[in-house]
């Protein structure tokens, strides 16, 4: 069997021209170069004629985005602040289980921060109201979590995709994204985007889950699912296209409460209830998420 190109070597393979870039490292010297990143932001079309190249190349291309806008080491991607050899590996990982884990995590997670605050006579409430009824904090999460509740539902129906549904979508996107400031183009060796996140060493959702590749596991399953696609990657936030989105809220919820479980801050930090965060799922072609 051919030993697969390095990221160097594979860039040089490239047949599609560059525009000025440079390799970054992680903080595991030894691996070598983990990311080629460009210099200015990506020209215009190139990441749709990459994406298009990636079967051949090995090369999946993706737009990249700082922390602060301005700032000159560009975090995390010139900064050293890659961390590839903290991953394990996507393919190790069942989806579905990481998903009903971080599920029941995040609701014990929320049940102590509630617990932590006051009572109405300013004492430390302990999850439970008179007489071992509920507390009003317990009442709260589990409005949240309807119509589920404390038991993660199970995986969504996966989607009927047509066929080159989801590149389409995903060049589309690109073409959208690309054309906002301060976002430049990288390559990573990787059979899929999933994949690029653990390659490279990203590590946005640091706060909820440290294993990167756990992370790729579930974005690989929801593309394989879903053919839902990463287009662009930041300090701590994920762009994904989406070809096929439910169509109606019943269709959405089961793909909530994934969403939730992967990323506990959309719902308790942002839309408040599933089903507030499902309505926006419908008919959405994108996705987005946010680790605080």
């Amino acid at each position: 069997m051919t030993e697969p190109l390095d990221l160097a070597a594979a860039l040089d393979a490239l047949t599609l021209p560059l525009p000025p870039g440079r390799l970054a490292c992680g903080d595991d010297d030894g691996k070598g170069p983990v990311l080629w990143i460009s210099d200015g932001p990506a020209p215009a079309g190139l990441w749709a004629r990459l994406h298009r190249a990636h079967p051949a190349s090995g090369l999946w291309p993706l737009l990249l985005t700082p922390l602060d806008h301005g700032d000159p080491d560009y975090r995390p991607w010139l900064s050293g602040e890659l961390y590839p050899g903290d991953a394990s590996t996507p393919d190790l990982h069942d989806p579905a289980a990481l998903l009903n884990t971080w599920w029941k995590q995040s609701a014990e997670d929320e049940d102590e921060d509630g617990e932590d605050g006051e009572d109405g006579d300013g004492e430390g409430g302990d999850g439970e109201g008179d007489g071992g009824a509920p507390s009003e904090d317990a009442e709260i999460l589990d409005e949240s979590l309807a119509p589920y509740g404390r038991a993660f539902p199970g995986t969504a129906r996966a989607a009927t995709l047509p066929d080159g549904a989801a590149g389409r979508e995903a060049r589309g996107l690109a073409d959208v994204l690309g054309s906002f400031k301060d976002v430049r183009l990288g390559l990573v060796r990787a059979d899929s985007g999933a994949h690029a996140l653990a390659a490279c060493g990203w590590g946005g959702p640091v706060n909820h889950e440290n294993d990167t590749a756990k992370i790729a596991a579930v974005l690989a399953d929801w593309e394989r699912r879903f053919g839902a696609q990463i287009v662009e990657v930041g300090f701590a936030t994920l762009e994904l296209s989406v070809p096929v989105p439910p169509a109606t809220l019943a269709e959405a919820l089961p793909l909530a409460a994934e969403h939730t479980a992967f990323c506990p801050d959309l719902v308790f930090q942002g839309a408040g209830t599933l089903t507030a965060y499902a309505e926006q799922l419908v008919g959405t072609h994108q996705w987005s998420f946010w680790w605080d």
